[in-house]
């Protein structure tokens, strides 16, 4: 299975919530299915959230687009990063 983990900072974790919400049919025609939002304990703004892949190429394409950009602005990111990871054995 291959997971793309995120991490935002964000100026408002309400604001960065209602244009995360928003996006929600975007990030399915982009073959990612949220997985679990969460928040830490010491900064609510800071957060983190996994999405199940379905295309990774479809996954690149959307982050890359100046539309997720300009979505990441809207919603008051300060700074984030994501990953991709899979599965490992145990």
């Amino acid at each position: 299975m291959l997971y793309m983990v995120c991490r935002n900072r964000v100026a408002d974790y309400a604001k960065w919530r209602e244009v995360f919400d928003g996006h929600a049919e975007a990030h399915r025609a982009a073959g990612l299915l949220l997985r679990h939002v969460w928040r830490t304990v010491e900064d609510p703004n800071n957060i983190y959230f996994v999405f199940e892949v379905g295309d990774i190429a479809k996954a690149c394409a959307f982050i890359s687009t100046p539309e997720a950009a300009a979505a990441g602005r809207a919603a008051g990111v300060v700074d984030g990063e994501y990953h991709f990871a899979e599965s490992a054995p145990p």
